[in-house]
């Protein structure tokens, strides 16, 4: 699915299902989670185009937030009628808030394909934080869709982010959020699966990316990493097989007994002094 420009206004569709994935892209780090988020609205959309019914309050706080952002150089300057601007996060509807995750979303998209990793996941954690966990819990049905539709793409992609900067504990905590509303996630199970591969969790990351291909068999991502592990494992059993090798090596072999006629004549000597004496005895009793 295309990026949506941050400036252009969601399009109106039917609600994506909480974790679905654009089906033409692959499982790379080197790739965004984009996913296409459509609005239930009851009043005219605040995208921008527009200017909303604002009072003069609303105004004074937007270039208040504007000149902080400047000021500190996070993030690029937003936009004066942008619904996150001007309303108190408790104050907005549902949609505002799914809105406003969404734009953070794009933003962090933009920063990712310019390589602006710690900018990107900024945006990923505010995009996120729109959406906690007491948000989440009053949602059902397709308004829990759309919030997920924003937020799961948010920790894969921060999960891309940490995997770059080999933070790979908490990239496995960010998949693990995903997996715990979406168990199929293709790209979570892929993603975590990496990264339980750097960090040697050899068997665990085999079990991710198993999965994952159960779910996408023709994935050459994914086929390239249990590529790579089975030719890790295949390593690892030659180097095992040397070293025990020379730890322990052959087993000697028993030297041959060499014969001394000496000795054999003195042991039939001995033999045959013992065997007349034993005749001797038996001949008198």
């Amino acid at each position: 699915m295309a990026v949506v420009p941050e400036d252009a206004a969601p399009a109106a569709a039917s609600p994506s299902p909480a974790g679905a994935t654009d089906p033409t892209a692959g499982s790379s780090d080197n790739e965004i989670t984009v996913e296409e988020t459509s609005y239930v609205r009851t009043e005219p959309q605040q995208d921008g185009s527009v200017p909303p019914v604002v009072t003069t309050d609303m105004e004074v706080l937007h270039d208040k937030v504007k000149k902080q952002v400047i000021k500190e150089g996070q993030g690029k300057v937003p936009s004066k009628f942008s619904t996150c601007f001007g309303k108190a996060r408790s104050d907005m509807t549902v949609e505002e808030r799914i809105e406003a995750a969404d734009r953070r979303k794009l933003e962090g998209n933009d920063y990712f394909k310019e390589k602006k990793f710690d900018e990107a996941m900024q945006q990923y954690e505010m995009a996120v934080a729109y959406m906690g966990d007491d948000f989440m819990f009053q949602l059902f049905g397709k308004y829990r869709d759309m919030a997920l539709a924003v937020k799961n793409p948010c920790h894969l992609n921060t999960a891309a982010c940490l995997i770059k900067h080999k933070r790979f504990d908490e990239a496995i905590a960010q998949c693990s959020i995903v997996l715990s509303e979406d168990e199929t996630n293709v790209k979570a199970l892929f993603r975590r699966g990496k990264a339980k591969a750097e960090l040697g969790q050899t068997e665990a990351a085999r079990e991710d990316f198993l999965k994952a291909k159960k779910h996408s068999p023709e994935d050459k991502e994914i086929l390239r990493e249990l590529r790579l592990l089975a030719e890790q494992d295949k390593a690892m059993y030659q180097k095992q097989k040397e070293l025990y090798k020379g730890l322990f090596g052959p087993r000697p072999q028993p030297k041959p007994k060499t014969t001394n006629p000496l000795l054999v004549f003195w042991r039939w000597l001995v033999s045959l002094i013992s065997y007349l004496a034993k005749m001797f005895t038996r001949k008198n009793d």
